[in-house]
Formats: C-alpha cells, structure tokens, sequence
C-alpha cells in the first residue's frame, strides 16, 4: 500500500492537548506522566472494546513493541518508549500485516514506504507522546478511512450522541468527527414548490425531496445541507431505454445548409399555486431506505443533512422528465432555494401545510456522479443563494459533447443508440404510481416525439436544443466552491467535460479543486490510497460549517493519479502543460521535423462477417484497429522516447483529407505504444465492506486500481471525431464534394499522462468508430495530404 494524505492540517501542540481532551483520550495529568505510561493511557482511552481493566491487558498482550515483547510486558518493564515501538505499534493498530505489509524488524522503513504520517521524534517526550498519538489518529489504516474513524465505527465516539446540541459539532484536524448517532436519523419527505409547470395542467409542479438529518437538527442546531440531485433516485425505465435505442448501423448521409431541426415545445407559466392552510414543522411522510451515496453517508455521521430529490418527469413528483433542460435545472435549484429559506415546500400534495427547513443553518453543498454531478454544475451555473460548493464528478457541462461531436451522432461509451429522448424516457418514474402514469401518458408521449425531433440525430449538428443544455456560457454566474472529478479513461463523460468547466472557470478567476483518477466513469471515494473522503469533509467543513481550516490552501489544485503505478497521486498547479510540440506525419512517422510531401490512403469499408462481428463486439474492432497494418487507418508513431515525459491537457489533430463521396469524417486515436502491465481502467475490490461511515451505520467496499497481471502492447490515451461537413463549427454545415480536399482542425479528449520511457507515441487517423460513431460500412476510400497534416501535443517536459 501507498498512503496519500492531503487533508491532514498543520496543528500545534496546544490544538492536539485540546482535541484530545475534548475526546476524552488524553488524561488530565499527562504532562507528569513518563512517555511510556502516557502511551499506554492513551492506548487504553482509545480502546473502546476493552470494558475492564483485565479486558484492556488481554488487549495489549496482542499488541508487539518489538519482535520479544508485547505491549502489556513492556508497559511494566525498564524498557523505554522508542521510534520503532511506537511505529511497531502504530502498524499494528493500522491494521497492516506482519511479512506482508512491514517487518517485524524494521517497522519504521514500512512507515516511511507506506508514507504514513507518523514522526520520528529525536527525543521521547510527553509532548512527543502526544503529537505522535495525534498523528496516529488523523493517518489512513489500510481499510481506509482515518483511525479516528476506524475507532469511532468500533464505538469509541458512542458517548459523544449524548452531549448537547450546542456542543456539536465536534471537530478534530479541522474536520467534523462522527458524533451523530445515525439511529436516531430524522428521514422526512417534503414536496417543493417550483415555478414550473412542464406536464401543462396549469399546477405549479411539486418536486419531491428525502431528507436524512440528524436529530440535533430538532434540538436547536442549525446544520448544512448536502444535496444529490439524482433522476434516477425514484427508479428507471430500462425496458423503455432498450425500447427507444436508435439504430446506429446506418451510413452518415450527405447535409444540407439549408435544413433547419423542428424546435422544441415551450412549457407554459403556472396559473395556480398551492392554497397554503397553514405551517407546521413536523413532516407528515417518512421513508426507510432510498438510493444511496456512500460519501453521503460518511458526511451524515458528521453532522451534515443528506438530501435527495430526484426532480420534475419523477415518481411523486410532477412534470416531464426533460434531460438536462433549463426546466430541470430549475427544479433542482428550487431544492437549494428552499433549504436557503427562499422557497416554500410542503408537508404533502394535498393538505396546503408549509414546511420550512428550520434545520438548516442555509448552506448547501451538491454532490455525485454522471447525471447526478451534471445537476450539480446546471445548478451552480445559476448562482443561486445558499449553494457553497459543488463535487461534481464525471460530470457533463454540455449535453451535445455527451451525444455529439463535431457535427456527428456521438454515442457515450457503451451507450451506441442511446440520446436524450431515451435517457428522459429511461428516468420517468411517474410510472411507478399507476394512476398517475396513466393520467399522463399522453402528454408525455407526445413530448418524446418532440425532444427526438428536436435534437436532430439526422444532422449530428449543434442547435437550439443542445444550446438549452449548455452550461458552459454561464460558468461566469458561478459562485460556490467547486471540486471536479473525473476518469482519465472516461469514455462515457469524457474528459472534456469536466476541462471545458476547468478552463471557463479559470478565465474567470477562479480556483477550482481537480482530481483526476485513471478510472473510467466511477466514484472514488472508497479508494485504499486516497483520503478522498477526508479531503471532501475537510473543505466542506470549511465552505458550510464556516471553520477556519485552510482547507482551500491545503488541498492541491489539480491531484493527479499516476498512469504508470499504482497508488501513486502527484499535486500540480495546473491541467494544462507549459509548452506544446508540433509534430508532422510523415510515411509512418510522427515527428517534430520536416517531412515529405505525400499523400496517405485508408479504406473504411469491411466484408460483412466482419461488419457485423465489430457492430457486435466493438472492443476487437479496436483491437483489429490497433493491429491494423494501414488498410482502414493511417498510423504515424514517434521513436521511442530516450526520457519519460508528462503529456497534459489537449492534443489538437489538424489535417488536409478527401474522400470519394459528399460525406464523410474523420477519427483520430491517441496512443501510448509500449509493452507494459497497465492499470485496471476499473477499480478492484480489495477489502469488502471494509468502510463504515459510523457506529453500525453504512458500509462501502475498500477498492483501488491495480497493476494487470499481463502487459499489454498499446492504450489508447486520447480520441477526437469531426464531420467533414462541419469544418468551421458544430453548427455550421459546409459542402462537401466528392474527392476535395478540405481542412480539419479538431481537437481530442485532454489528457494528463506519463509516457515512459521507451515507449511511443502513436496517432491512427481513420473514419467509423464503432464504439461510438454511426456505423455505415460503405466502402469509401479516404486520402491524407501528409505536407498538412499535424498534432499538437501540450507538455509539461522531462518528468
């Protein structure tokens, strides 16, 4: 294991002698005490199992303080406190292995391998005792999480859940600690007005939300609100996603300037709201269990609300399910609006009883993934009052770079077919009350005719509909904190998503949080060699809680996963590189230097066994791709590299091309060449169930990215698509005449990548993507004119 640890905040001794007393684990006459008696004081205080003073030696005569000594044995002989005792120790209670993890022998070259911040003092004093057993506390155990929190989830904080309301939060290292008894939760559910009315029968739409807080809550402590915004929370359609997949082995065809997309429908204004009868501050509806986020649950020990609301087109709730549309974000941000105290909610659907969150000291922070993280950005995009902070993670920040790409029909990884209609129509849960379904089935019926009109698979183009979904033109209206997270090997939410929000959000001055990770599209905060979950309550309890923490300042701006090893995460300033290079394609070359004029072909046609073997299983089509000799893609490499170097932020491919008919596109991959054991693009599952968010409450299991046990020859890093009719922009269509040779600039999916020495780098240019493009196999031949033809790689140098 490598520990990586960046919420750890610099502490004084007087902070350490007061956190440790709040919790009880350092005794009043600590600075009389020798070394040894006080680590032993401290060992016992923190030992929550141990209920007598036999239970607590049996205890300590399983611990070792050297390869002939047990903890018990040493406390009562000569032997004094020393750096290997205490890191021995520190091992152990960790939960490493003997011979596995360290040596018996040498338990301070573990420490320092497994990078645990523990010190190493010259001299063992009280007070030496006291910072090292405070470090000990905030460092990572190999199931993950803090030992804190390991030992709270043994019960060691059990005592805490009787201290007042007043008292609380507690904190420690900067961070709230898990002094929330999560069996005396308050689950409610409230019904949110909004200022929608987008299933037109002239009722301001309802939007359902399920709250989990904490029951200090109704105690006088007024407490942050985490919000998921999550479509799929009240259940999915997935019949109907199968259902409404559109065909995709189909040729590109030939545009016309002149077509124009059909527009979509215009929801109307409210002409009624809710008669109010009355307030109260007792919901009337509660829930037992709903989908949910294991971050969430970690935060709820902690003190934070945990809300869910799956918004507008969902089960409970009114309105149509409209992907990603100003209507959707207006739902969401009128969940933020309430818990801020600036929109109403009520008990139910029927009564008129007003409900506010009393609860909520007006602070909210949005979390999750994919559509959930989306929802997140949209909402943040309106800077809208109470919203501190966004995790936004594998997040998209424009729905026409999720299914589309320069002009054509784009699927996200995986998802070939699927679009906007069928992601609204997979997530309309009204369909799980009957009756409610039934009364507006029609309406909804007729709206995914319109949305699958409106957003043009017959174009690819950019329009008016995927302009509503666009929330990069208000990245300047962004206020809150924003942390942003996402795979490197995302190809579902590619990487460009969550860049374009990186990159406005820089112009604009601000100081956005980046972690990218070599995983396709996950979570990552159940990951052996991150504190992850750390670093998220560490800059929550900043940006909600109001704690001077210096979270902002310690937590890196950009935290990068290593490609080349596992558990390895390096801190940077910056995405992009400092410097780029130009490199020409020559015959098989890729090279920074002069090349000759010369042209390339490539055929995109193939027998149709094949064809319908790659429409099948379009991974061996890539892996043919890979093999492929020239026949249906034109492969250009760089020699292999004398030094490794850092690749960082967006090739760009520019090239002069013509194909034999009025249609066509081009693809490019962006390869690292070189035998070598990768990492796993998913993570492995190596500790099950091994998190606890508290005492008896939630689990996760441990994973983290391992090396493959077999080397593989090449990885493709990076890939980018245009229209040959769509040369100057996504909305723009050019002619295109057969055999005319026209210009491309496009760029390819940002990066951030060691490339190890010996190794190449590789650009394929060639035209269907099976993985993600329409798939026509017409038998075209396309020609590269190599004098103008070039990629452009941004670096950072010599690694």
């Amino acid at each position: 294991m490598r520990n990586h640890q960046f919420a750890i905040q610099a502490t004084d001794l007087a902070t350490q002698v007061a956190e440790l007393t709040r919790l009880k684990f350092l005794p009043a006459n600590w600075e009389h005490l020798a070394p040894k008696a006080l680590l032993g004081q401290l060992l016992l205080n923190s030992h929550p199992a141990a209920q007598s003073a036999p239970a607590g030696q049996q205890w300590l005569a399983g611990l070792a303080i050297d390869p002939a000594t047990s903890a018990a044995d040493w406390l009562d002989n000569e032997q004094s406190l020393t750096t290997a005792a205490f890191h021995l120790l520190a091992l152990q209670l960790l939960g490493f292995e003997a011979d596995v993890d360290y040596q018996v022998e040498a338990p301070s070259a573990a420490v320092a391998k497994i990078n645990l911040p523990l010190p190493s003092p010259t001299k063992w004093t009280a007070k030496a005792v006291v910072t090292a057993f405070y470090a000990l506390l905030v460092s990572r155990t190999k199931h993950g999480y803090r030992y804190l929190d390991q030992l709270a989830t043994q019960g060691a904080l059990a005592w805490t859940y009787q201290l007042p309301a007043t008292e609380k939060p507690l904190t420690f290292n900067g961070q709230t600690i898990a002094c929330f008894d999560p069996a005396r939760f308050i689950r409610e559910v409230v019904y949110i007005e909004t200022d929608l009315d987008t299933d037109f029968d002239g009722q301001a739409d309802l939007v359902k939300a399920e709250i989990m807080r904490p029951a200090e809550s109704d105690q006088g402590l007024a407490v942050p609100a985490v919000f998921t915004a999550s479509p799929y929370n009240q259940g999915t359609n997935d019949h109907w996603g199968q259902q409404l997949t559109h065909p995709v082995n189909h040729p590109l065809t030939h545009k016309e300037a002149t077509f124009q997309a059909p527009t979509e429908m215009e929801f109307p204004a409210p002409k009624h709201y809710r008669t109010v009868t009355g307030e109260t501050s007792q919901a009337s509806e509660t829930f037992s269990e709903t989908p949910a986020y294991s971050l969430n649950n970690y935060l709820a020990a902690r003190g934070y609300a945990i809300v869910y609301a799956a918004g507008i087109g969902t089960k409970d709730s009114d309105g149509l399910q409209t992907c990603g549309s100003p209507e959707q974000t207006a739902a969401m941000k009128a969940v933020v609006e309430w818990l801020h105290g600036d929109r109403r909610a009520f008990t139910d659907r029927t009564s008129g009883q007003v409900i506010k969150a009393h609860w909520c000291n007006g602070n909210v922070a949005m979390t999750g993934r994919s559509y959930l993280g989306t929802l997140a950005t949209a909402v943040a995009t309106t800077g809208v009052a109470g919203l501190k902070a966004i995790i936004a993670e594998a997040a998209i920040s424009s729905w026409y770079d999720y299914y589309r790409e320069n002009g054509l029909v784009m699927a996200p990884g995986g998802f070939q077919g699927e679009d906007a209609d069928v992601l609204a129509a997979e997530t309309f849960s009204r369909t799980g009350n009957l009756a409610d379904y039934l009364k507006i089935k029609p309406t909804n019926d007729v709206y995914l005719k319109v949305m699958a009109a409106a957003q043009d698979r017959q174009t690819g183009n950019y329009n008016a509909f995927w302009a509503k979904r666009n929330y990069r033109p208000a990245i300047k209206n962004i206020k809150c904190g924003v942390m942003l997270v996402h795979g490197l090997n995302d190809d579902n939410v590619k990487p460009n998503q969550a860049k374009a929000l990186y990159d406005g959000l820089i112009a604009q001055g601000a100081h956005p949080k980046v972690i990218l990770h070599q995983g396709q599209h996950i979570y990552i905060n159940a990951f052996q060699s991150l504190d992850f979950a750390e670093m998220v309550n560490l800059w929550l309890a900043h940006h909600l809680w109001g704690l001077a923490n210096g979270a902002d300042e310690l937590l890196p701006d950009v935290l990068v996963q290593d490609n080349r090893q596992p558990q390895t995460w390096h801190p940077a300033d910056q995405w992009d590189g400092a410097a780029t290079t130009t490199y020409n394609l020559g015959t098989g070359r890729l090279t920074p230097h002069a090349v000759e004029a010369t042209t390339q072909f490539f055929t995109d046609g193939h027998p149709t066994a094949t064809y319908q073997k790659w429409c099948q299983d379009p991974a061996q089509w890539q892996q043919a791709l890979l093999a492929d000799d020239g026949t249906f893609a034109a492969h250009f490499l760089t020699p292999p590299q004398t030094q490794p170097q850092v690749f960082q932020g967006t090739p760009v491919v520019q090239a002069r091309v013509k194909v034999n008919a009025d249609h066509g596109l081009l693809s490019a991959f962006l390869v690292d060449r070189g035998q070598a054991r990768r990492l796993t693009t998913s993570p492995v599952v190596i500790a099950p169930r091994s998190l606890r968010a508290g005492w008896h409450f939630g689990s996760d299991d441990l994973r983290e990215f391992e090396l493959a046990k077999q080397p593989t020859p090449a990885k493709v890093i990076a890939f980018g698509h245009i229209n040959l009719q769509n040369r100057h922009s996504a909305s723009q269509v050019d002619e295109l005449r057969p055999d005319q040779f026209v210009d491309v600039t496009f760029p390819l999916q940002p990066i951030y990548h060691h490339l190890a020495a010996g190794h190449q780098w590789e650009l394929i240019l060639f035209a269907t993507d099976y993985l993600m493009t329409l798939r026509g196999n017409e038998a075209l031949t396309y020609t590269l004119d190599l004098s103008h033809c070039h990629l452009t790689l941004p670096h950072a140098g010599r690694d």
